[in-house]
């Protein structure tokens, strides 16, 4: 095997990486979405909870863009960290409605299972694809 055929091979694993996570970065895209229409989707009355899921929203949105525009770690931890502040938020911040609370909740835990599931994708699924040939 030459030299530029195995660089060919690992570029081309790679970018195989980055189109299967590429779906991550969508759906996670797609979970701030739905947190930002949260307030009107289960009517919340406390104006903490909206100013919360509106700003954490744009940030995992903005976020998850970055991470479908540049190939680096830092979109998907901060994915991650912002998931587990949108899942803790009710506490933290005193959120009055229980429906807000289960929504962020909700989603805060699924951006953060996405963001971590999308590192071990990156970091643990082209090393066995090269090991193998």
């Amino acid at each position: 095997m030459t030299w530029s055929h195995s660089i060919r091979r690992r570029i081309g694993v790679i970018m195989r990486m980055v189109k299967r996570t590429a779906v991550l970065d969508f759906y996670e895209l797609v979970l701030a979405l739905v947190l930002f229409a949260s307030p009107w989707l289960f009517a919340f009355a406390d104006g903490v909870a909206r100013a919360d899921d509106w700003l954490s929203a744009l940030a995992v949105a903005m976020s998850s863009l970055a991470a479908l525009i540049i190939f680096r770690d830092w979109p998907g931890w901060t994915t991650f960290i912002l998931g587990i502040w949108i899942a803790v938020s009710p506490w933290v911040l005193g959120f009055k409605d229980a429906a807000g609370k289960g929504v962020n909740v909700a989603i805060g835990g699924l951006i953060a299972y996405i963001a971590i599931l999308e590192w071990w994708m990156l970091h643990y699924g082209p090393v066995t694809e090269l090991r193998e040939s």
